[in-house]
């Protein structure tokens, strides 16, 4: 249980940080504009930096690839779990003018509903989420280099 209390305290601030810069997003009516997510990924990417970082300073011996990725996995997915709940929550019971007016941006036709703007949420965070986990364990991993002799 241990091994878990880590990525899961940094998924959940990672979806607070999520939940919140939605609703300053809201509060100034940018929320519909997908430009403004591309900082979510930069969210998760750090919450899922500290939570590997944090793992490394925990277990400097023991510490392996596997148990970073893994480690930045469940932060994601925590984290995206958690803000898919509050962004179905928001667009059914908070503000139900929210999906026609995100999908007003795209200046075309669509026939969806909110059960699949839902899943795009949530398979854009898990995508970002391996990526960036990925990305933040090349850091972090134990290197095996070879050092030259001059």
């Amino acid at each position: 249980m241990k091994k878990l209390s880590l990525p899961l305290r940094f998924g959940l601030v990672t979806s607070a940080v999520l939940i919140a810069y939605f609703l300053v997003l809201a509060l100034v009516d940018k929320h519909t504009n997908p430009a403004f997510s591309f900082v979510n990924a930069i969210i998760t990417g750090l919450g899922i930096y500290e939570a590997i970082r944090l793992s490394k300073l925990e277990n400097l011996d023991d510490f392996s690839y596997a148990g970073g990725f893994k480690t930045g996995i469940i932060t994601g997915f925590v984290a995206t779990i958690i803000f898919t709940i509050f962004f179905l929550f928001y667009t059914t019971e908070i503000n139900v003018e929210f999906l026609p007016d995100l999908l007003q941006t795209f200046k075309g036709s669509f026939n969806v509903d909110i059960g699949m703007v839902t899943f795009v949420v949530a398979v854009m965070g898990f995508a970002t989420t391996v990526v960036a986990s990925l990305t933040v364990m090349q850091l972090f991993k134990k290197t095996r280099n070879i050092p030259q002799n001059p």
